[in-house]
């Protein structure tokens, strides 16, 4: 794997866990006793956390891009025809 392939998979990797991980933790405002203000949504999160979900994504796509790059380098997982 060259260096372009590996940030391209590493991206991908990224926004699909990022993806996967904004629902985790989210709360209408109806849902913990408050009101959503003028011009809010009622269905707008009160903290939806985004840097924090951010940061673990960060991580968890590292942990991924590991995995992939040792069975992509390894022969386990391979995109040629013998």
């Amino acid at each position: 794997m060259n260096w372009v392939s590996g940030i391209v998979v590493y991206i991908i990797l990224w926004w699909l866990v990022f993806f996967m991980a904004l629902p985790f933790g989210v709360k209408p405002p109806h849902e913990v006793g408050e009101v959503a203000g003028p011009g809010h949504s009622d269905g707008a999160p009160v903290k939806p956390r985004v840097w924090l979900k951010a940061g673990i994504t960060t991580v968890i796509a590292a942990v991924l891009w590991c995995i992939a790059y040792y069975l992509i380098t390894s022969g386990m997982l391979s995109f040629h025809r013998p």
